[in-house]
């Protein structure tokens, strides 16, 4: 399920679903820091247009939810995902929305902005911070 609408290449309104979507995701990062590229694979759960991850990145810092340095991030909050409340698991035919394999099972994060997924169990631990 791709998020994006053909020729988006113009700008994103803050209000754009899929930027609340990715501000919503980068609250709940586990990690002291990560490099530029490990927060781009994440946003890119959200979507895959580079504006909309401007966007996302430009709004994060405006908003006080990551420090940006030397293309390193910092996330400031410290509200994780907890997978027995935060994580929906649902049966059925999908594909991981990180990586693109087959499931039957798939992982779904509920976030205040909407749901996000699905993932399959490796990469909802990898979109999550649980796993490297």
């Amino acid at each position: 399920m791709d998020r994006d609408e053909p020729g988006t290449d113009t700008a994103v309104d803050a209000d754009d679903d899929r930027v609340a979507l990715g501000l919503a995701l980068l609250e709940r990062l586990e990690h002291e820091s990560l490099p530029l590229p490990e927060i781009i694979d994440r946003i890119e759960t959200v979507t895959s247009d580079p504006t909309v991850t401007r966007t996302i990145l430009d709004e994060a810092e405006l908003r006080g939810i990551i420090d940006r340095e030397d293309g390193i991030i910092r996330p400031k909050s410290r509200q994780y995902v907890r997978f027995e409340q935060d994580v929906v698991t649902k049966e059925g035919d999908f594909s991981c929305q990180r990586c693109g394999s087959g499931l039957s099972t798939g992982y779904f994060i509920n976030l205040d902005a909407g749901e996000l997924g699905p993932f399959g169990s490796s990469c909802i631990r990898k979109v999550t911070g649980r796993e490297d």
